[in-house]
């Protein structure tokens, strides 16, 4: 009887113990490989021409003057960042999560945006020229503003901007 005591409490120390390992060294369940996280980082200036970074994540990041020329950003997010004066031309942000950035001043020339959501989203003096926003979602007061000076076609995917954005 004293054996099978000792056995139970035991194995009601190892239980402990375990339980114990696992709330003081949590460890990730679903944690992604190689994801990139620039969340609340200061990037001004910074050069990211030409770089693939599907999917990174810039939530609430400091980009004025940023180069993002011809780089992939498909499936970014850019939630409360900051681009102004950022240069995107020739960019792919298909699919990407444009909430609450100021654009301002940023170039966007030629760039894919399709499937993006571009919702509560500044584009003030953004060049715009040859952009494809079809299927985006995007405020309606920023898409008559847009449609004021929208020219151009995209040369990738032949979708002029005016049509992209539904000007009429």
């Amino acid at each position: 009887m004293i054996t099978i005591v000792r056995k139970f409490f035991s194995l009601l120390f190892v239980l402990i113990l375990t339980g114990l390992w696992i709330i003081i060294n949590p460890q990730p369940a679903l944690a992604q490989t190689n994801t990139i996280n620039y969340n609340n980082a200061s990037l001004e200036n910074r050069d990211f021409s030409n770089i693939d970074l599907t999917g990174v994540n810039f939530i609430a990041a400091e980009m004025r003057g940023t180069n993002f020329q011809g780089a992939n950003l498909t499936n970014t997010m850019f939630t409360k960042g900051v681009l102004l004066k950022a240069n995107l031309q020739d960019a792919n942000l298909t699919g990407a999560l444009v909430d609450r950035v100021t654009l301002d001043g940023a170039n966007l020339k030629n760039a894919i945006l399709t499937e993006a959501t571009l919702t509560r989203s500044r584009f003030y003096d953004t060049d715009i020229t040859g952009a494809d926003f079809t299927d985006a979602i995007i405020d309606r007061y920023q898409v008559s503003l847009m449609c004021e000076r929208a020219e151009g076609v995209n040369p990738v995917t032949g979708v002029s901007t005016r049509d992209s954005l539904g000007c009429r």
